[in-house]
């Protein structure tokens, strides 16, 4: 009866963060970009990992503003 329950899942690194960083272009919440997320599906285990294991170093990528409404003003 338990067999009845498992299910394949598609490894995923989504957060539940989903806003594209504007000049990254790289989601802020898991850091794919908008055609990894797409395809993600689509994808064998093997390229899944792959992205998943380049994902940490993208995080550098994405800059924080600071000052609120004055830093984009400045821009």
């Amino acid at each position: 009866m338990d067999e009845v329950w498992k299910r394949e899942e598609v490894e995923s690194p989504c957060v539940k963060v989903c806003v594209v960083h504007p000049e990254a272009r790289i989601c802020v919440g898991c850091n794919r970009t908008i055609d990894e997320i797409a395809g993600w599906s689509k994808m064998t285990p093997e390229a899944r990992r792959e992205i998943m294991a380049a994902l940490p170093d993208r995080s550098s990528m994405l800059t924080k503003r600071r000052g609120g409404r004055n830093a984009r003003l400045e821009r």
